[in-house]
């Protein structure tokens, strides 16, 4: 397949080297000043990978898009509104969409999928590529297992037949609600993780996935979709990469937070926490774990305080 990378961070530098290896024919796209592009288009690498020479680089968006059979966009969740427009009034017809990057809208409370649904022609499909795993440990042939997932079953197929290696296994997702939501949402629990590392209570992390698991199943299920999916690999099945890797970013995050220090990458919990909250509210849905996340973000309360009263002293009934 022809495919090009929207984007050039981690995922979407990954991405581009895992597709290649495997063999398709990937241009990767950036913008013209942006650090990681520069890099990748001076020296043939990043600080986790080296690129083939039968890479296309370019910051041309319109070359880009015209190439590709297949366009993965890899960006922050937050910019996926501004940027899409730029792409769908180019030629995208018989084109598709996989979005490889996991948010919600703060404004609005909309997954990603419906953000790109407003922009392009409805007979372009859109699937989403989540799950857990890291560029770091892919790059030195870890596996792991992912999901892909659309309303377009023939697409799902196709791409999971595409995509699929030795080092990557792909499940077909069948609730694309509970897929966004659920690998959105892991970015907060693992905010919290880093929050518990940082105050030296690990130990409550397996507190923290249960309790955490089933605050998601609640909002999933009050939003119209599946909720065992929480339970799966975009959610539950993602923990691990997020709630105890030392490559996880949200996880930093929470933990340099608690301590006082400042983290200067992208955490994309930190925004998906508002949205979460807010799609609480409008659902009507308890997220105690997501709202005290957003407390002590916002120095509403401190983490010693709102996660004790999480964890340690509330009395209630498990199920």
């Amino acid at each position: 397949m022809n495919i090009t990378l929207l984007g050039c961070g981690r995922w979407g530098s990954f991405i581009a080297w895992y597709l290649d290896k495997i063999g398709h024919n990937v241009t990767i796209w950036g913008l013209s000043d942006a650090p990681q592009f520069i890099e990748i288009r001076d020296t043939r690498k990043n600080n986790m990978l080296t690129f083939r020479e039968s890479i296309k680089v370019t910051d041309n968006l319109e070359e880009a898009v015209s190439s590709a059979d297949v366009m993965i966009i890899s960006i922050s969740a937050q910019a996926v509104r501004s940027f899409v427009p730029r792409v769908a009034a180019l030629d995208i017809k018989g084109k598709k969409i996989v979005l490889c990057m996991k948010g919600i809208e703060v404004s609005t409370g909309k997954r990603l999928t419906e953000i790109v649904e407003e922009f392009v022609p409805e007979e372009t499909p859109v699937a989403v590529w989540v799950g857990p795993g890291h560029p770091q440990d892919f790059s030195r042939g870890i596996p792991n297992c992912m999901v892909i997932d659309s309303r377009h079953a023939e697409l799902k197929h196709e791409l999971i037949r595409e995509f699929s290696s030795e080092l990557i296994r792909f499940y077909v997702g069948n609730d694309l609600i509970g897929t966004e939501i659920g690998a959105a949402a892991k970015n907060t629990i693992g905010i919290a993780a880093g929050m518990l590392d940082g105050l030296n209570l690990s130990s409550l992390k397996g507190a923290l996935m249960s309790r955490g698991t089933r605050e998601i199943s609640r909002l999933i299920k009050a939003m119209g979709g599946n909720e065992l999916s929480a339970y799966g690999l975009c959610h539950l099945g993602d923990y691990e990469a997020t709630l105890f890797s030392k490559y996880s970013h949200n996880r930093r995050f929470g933990e340099m937070l608690v301590n006082g220090e400042k983290f200067d990458k992208l955490a994309e919990g930190v925004d998906t926490t508002k949205a979460l909250v807010y799609l609480g509210q409008k659902y009507n849905v308890d997220l105690p774990i997501c709202q005290t996340v957003y407390n002590v973000i916002n120095g509403k309360t401190t983490a010693k305080n709102g996660l004790s009263d999480l964890f340690l002293r509330s009395i209630k009934t498990e199920f």
